[in-house]
């Protein structure tokens, strides 16, 4: 049974499937999977997660022997998505401009279920294959690391990378949150103003202190977000700042986790107001050797297919961060998304058919491997 990829993707990204609400995705891939015969189930991840459904995984028997490798991709997006309607123009899928198109990971999805397809159909070389499309992986990554089945995969492809096909991401930073919140003192803004402490202009003052932006080739610092104050004339007593540092050096990282901590302490200390901090690690680094087997596979088949591959590093977290934080090697492959996340996001049709052509390759050249 053929499957076309861009059919396939037009249908996918014309579902909302904002995070946590990735059910109407779930349901019509568990349909698809069905009508090619394969084993296909939802995990019981939902009240892990809060999601409305499960992540959905697939294992396919080989044909041929070979180690057994996982495909994932992603069900949620970004908003907005409410009424996205796919337009197809000179070659290229666009949305209609007011939302974004979802090709992350929309794109990704429909590579994946047109090779699921074309692999009884045209009888492809394969190995024992672990299939998962996950939930909440661009809020936290969350699916991947509530997973309710154990992965016996020797290693996997995310196909949520970034660049065109044949692009390879074998490294991406660590990535710590920071939630700040200073407590000032409330004051009236025109008659007593000296009995406040503004922790609006406290918070600003530590935020000038900090660099921000790319602060090295594998080290960013970004200030998300600012909520403080209540009215006009009124000390402001309380402001909230969301933060994140991200580094491929564990050790940078810490070091500038501690720059934003010590501006942010050594102000409030100053203004004599209060400081807490809520610190969490989103996800950790990993880096793949280049002669690891999940990256050789990689280049050979692109190689095969014509297309000179590159490594790139992300700056970006994904699925993979967290199974090669439990032992399982993952690279993710480009798969020619431009502009995600805004409504300008789109997607040529020849990179849809070349990733499908080139994962096919792929699959067959981890069992040539093996031979």
């Amino acid at each position: 049974m053929k499957l076309d990829v861009v059919e396939a993707f037009i249908a996918l990204a014309s579902l909302d499937s904002l995070s946590r609400r990735e059910g109407r995705v779930a349901e019509y891939l568990v349909g698809r999977l069905r009508e090619l015969n394969l084993n296909v189930t939802v995990d019981d991840s939902a009240p892990r997660t809060g999601s409305d459904t499960g992540n959905v995984v697939v294992r396919v028997p080989g044909n041929t022997p070979g180690p057994t490798v996982l495909l994932c991709a992603h069900m949620d997006t970004v908003g907005p998505t409410e009424g996205m309607i796919p337009v197809q123009r000179d070659g290229v899928i666009y949305s209609n401009g007011e939302t974004v198109l979802g090709a992350d990971d929309k794109a990704g999805i429909a590579i994946i279920l047109s090779v699921l397809a074309d692999l009884a159909d045209e009888g492809v070389s394969h190995a024992d294959l672990e299939v998962l499309f996950t939930v909440q992986e661009e809020i936290g990554l969350f699916g991947a690391k509530s997973l309710g089945v154990e992965l016996k995969a020797a290693f996997g492809y995310i196909l949520d990378g970034d660049g065109p096909v044949g692009s390879i991401i074998n490294q991406t930073p660590s990535k710590v949150d920071l939630d700040l919140v200073l407590e000032g003192k409330a004051a009236h803004a025109g008659a007593c103003p000296e009995n406040g402490i503004n922790a609006i202009v406290v918070a600003a003052a530590a935020i000038a202190r900090l660099r921000t932006g790319r602060i090295d080739s594998g080290t960013t610092s970004n200030v998300g977000r600012i909520n403080g104050g209540k009215i006009r004339n009124m000390v402001a007593d309380r402001a909230e700042v969301i933060m994140e540092v991200r580094s491929t050096d564990r050790v940078r990282l810490e070091t500038e986790v501690q720059a934003v901590l010590n501006a942010f302490q050594e102000e409030a200390v100053s203004a004599g107001a209060v400081l807490s901090v809520r610190r969490e690690a989103a996800f950790e680094t990993f880096t793949v050797a280049e002669t690891h087997p999940v990256v050789a596979h990689a280049f050979r088949a692109a190689r095969v297919l014509g297309i000179e591959p590159r490594l790139w590093t992300s700056g970006g977290g994904m699925d993979a961060n967290v199974f090669n934080g439990r032992g399982l090697p993952c690279v993710a492959l480009g798969i020619g998304i431009h502009d995600p996340h805004s409504p300008n996001e789109h997607i040529a049709i020849a990179q849809l058919e070349a990733g499908v052509r080139f994962i096919k390759a792929l699959l067959k050249e981890t069992t040539s491997a093996a031979s």
